[in-house]
């Protein structure tokens, strides 16, 4: 009974005006938002591309800022305006919104501890959940990768909680590459692993202080080769390995090697 009473006593009196009111300032938002929506858009498709981004960014904020503004109008109306009220409507708001940012506030300690463990650094070649690519930057929240296909992914530092993350050079310049190379095993193996060495050894790519190595393994389906190199430039990992696996490729055809049909490797 006291719940409901002091229900009643944090509402405001109610009659037809308030009403009224508070379906035009809900209607008015959501209308605004909707030719927002559609008229920003096509103003942006008639500007130059850079501004046509910073036009087309403005959206989100702009939406949020009208929801903002029609909740702090329609919120005197509905709440009587006394301190009493104001208190606990901010004390549950405040509750609220403890629970709405504690992943936010989780990615900010995470940040912090990645600043200290190091995990990763800019210029890190990671994969992280599934995503592969170059640390460029890391803010107190997320990190920003560039992937080989040139495409931003933003993580969040949370994912040091319960992802494994795999450094392939841990803030070094050397990141190790691998060509593979599939064999019929009738062929003689130690010629073929001292070619793909030459191949790795006189790549323009090939950083010579490193170890070339090249491992081989039997398969029920046949021959596995695994070209292992470092790169000068671990950014050039891409253009590496696929300079090895052609000019791999090119000399093994002249040694007349029989390779692995594709149904072959699928079988097994």
């Amino acid at each position: 009974m006291e719940n409901n009473t002091t229900l009643l006593e944090l509402l405001a009196e109610f009659n037809m005006v308030n009403i009224f009111t508070v379906l035009f300032i809900i209607g008015s938002a959501w209308l605004i938002i909707f030719l927002m929506e559609r008229l920003i858009p096509w103003f942006a498709e008639k500007v130059p591309g850079r501004k046509r981004l910073l036009i087309l960014s403005s959206v989100p904020f702009l939406r949020l800022l009208v929801m903002i503004l029609a909740v702090g109008l329609i919120i005197p109306i509905v709440i009587k305006p006394t301190l009493q009220n104001l208190v606990a409507i901010f004390g549950v708001a405040g509750l609220a919104l403890g629970f709405a940012f504690k992943d936010y506030v989780s990615s900010l300690i995470a940040g912090i501890v990645t600043i200290y463990e190091q995990p990763y650094r800019p210029g890190d070649w990671v994969k992280i959940d599934g995503a592969y690519g170059e640390v460029k930057s890391i803010g107190l929240r997320t990190l920003k990768m560039v992937t080989p296909d040139d495409t931003v992914v933003i993580i969040p530092h949370t994912k040091i909680w319960n992802t494994n993350i795999f450094n392939a050079n841990s803030g070094h310049r050397d990141l190790q590459c691998i060509a593979d190379f599939y064999l019929h095993p009738a062929h003689d193996a130690g010629k073929v692993r001292q070619k793909l060495y030459d191949v790795a050894l006189t790549s323009p790519y090939t950083m010579l202080e490193k170890p070339v190595v090249v491992m081989v393994s039997e398969k029920p389906w046949g021959t596995h080769y695994r070209l292992k190199a470092y790169p000068v430039d671990g950014r050039d990992q891409f253009r590496f390995i696929s300079d090895m696996t052609v000019r791999g490729k090119a000399a093994l055809t002249r040694m007349d090697v029989k390779w692995v049909s594709q149904c072959c490797l699928t079988s097994f």
